[in-house]
């Protein structure tokens, strides 16, 4: 598929077609983060027709990985306690809320419901011993998208064109060292991911 407005949404996870998804998204976003999005979801779906993934879920989860990026600390927090999520959230910020927490917001929004492509938005941040393929696919076409320059990312994009899983190891090593060097915390279930990818495909 050379063109992703060519892509017809025909197996009802959202009850949006791809056009309206976008827009609901551009409400929702703006500016280079929205930018961000499409070339996530170009990726993704670059990923998926290359690992044999569900085409439709993979341009879903990238359009809809970000959908709560730009709200306020205190939406975050409000959800937070009122779906009594894990109280170790809020020792966090937007850099993990807007995954883990912005998929409870995409569902209450958007009135979307597939475990997958919610999990998939949770996952994108701190990703998961298991990861599905879709999650995969968001985790790394969110890492790899064309407008990313760090120190890195082409040997990221070269790994992740030979093995999905190995780019997903990259990924997480690379994240932990980053995170580590900065003085930052690290969420307790990025560690717990590091710990099963690294001991499975190291």
């Amino acid at each position: 598929m050379s063109n992703n407005e060519e892509l017809i949404y025909q197996k009802n996870y959202v009850p949006f077609t791809r056009a309206e998804l976008i827009d609901a998204v551009s409400k929702s976003i703006t500016g280079s983060r929205f930018e961000h999005v499409l070339r996530v979801e170009k990726k993704a779906i670059e990923l998926a027709q290359k690992y044999d993934a569900d085409v439709e879920k993979a341009s879903i989860t990238g359009l809809l990985h970000d959908y709560a990026k730009q709200r306020s600390d205190s939406e975050f927090i409000k959800y937070i306690n009122e779906l009594e999520l894990d109280p170790q959230l809020l020792d966090y910020g937007n850099a993990i809320w807007h995954g883990v927490v912005g998929a409870e917001i995409v569902k209450n929004e958007l009135k979307i419901y597939d475990e997958e492509i919610l999990n998939a938005i949770r996952r994108h941040t701190v990703g998961a011993p298991y990861m599905t393929l879709i999650d995969q696919i968001v985790f790394m076409a969110d890492y790899i998208e064309d407008g990313r320059d760090f120190e890195g990312v082409e040997q990221a994009r070269l790994i992740t064109e030979q093995s999905l899983q190995e780019g997903v190891t990259f990924q997480m090593k690379s994240t932990l060292a980053y995170l580590i060097a900065g003085n930052k915390p690290v969420f307790p279930a990025t560690i717990e991911s590091y710990n099963a990818w690294i001991s499975k495909f190291n």
